[in-house]
């Protein structure tokens, strides 16, 4: 089945794109890179004897791939045009979801956060100290003088 899937997908690449990497994953899979359109395929055998599971993903900006975002079971008997059809729908999908409007923007890692210009949500303009900070810090640097200073004068 191994070797059915490889040549079902170096079939199915030379349809899809010009330009490919062919290659089997640790987990057995044969995946199909399109790096000019920044999107893979994969394929695996489902158990069945004429089925594969196909699996289409985005290749992120490091060049690691993101989860697959759309999948179908297919029959390899088909046939290459079929396959590609297929392929190209689960690649529309996977088109469709990059370009929607995300319903949360996503965060940069804590250490790694920009400062932010203009004016935020919370009503401040930017990492400087408010007013608020500058009190505790004064209660605090008040308490500890005053606690310093009973200590001095107790122990005179």
């Amino acid at each position: 089945m191994r070797a059915e899937l490889r040549d079902v997908a170096s079939e199915l690449a030379g349809v899809l794109w010009q330009r490919h990497t062919i290659y089997r994953d640790r987990a057995g899979q044969v995946v199909i890179r399109g790096e000019h359109v920044q999107r893979w395929i994969s394929l695996a055998s489902t158990g069945g004897s004429d089925e594969a599971l196909l699996r289409a993903g985005r290749i992120l900006d490091g060049g690691t791939t993101a989860p697959a975002r759309a999948e179908a079971v297919v029959s390899l008997s088909a046939g290459t045009a079929a396959l590609a059809a297929v392929c190209r729908r689960l690649l529309a999908e996977t088109t469709d979801d990059a370009t929607a409007p995300a319903t949360r923007t996503p965060r940069a890692p804590r250490g790694r956060r920009r400062a932010r210009s203009g004016s935020r949500r919370d009503g401040h303009s930017g990492p400087h100290t408010g007013l608020t900070s500058w009190i505790v810090i004064v209660c605090t640097a008040g308490f500890l003088g005053l606690c310093l200073y009973s200590a001095w004068a107790n122990g005179s």
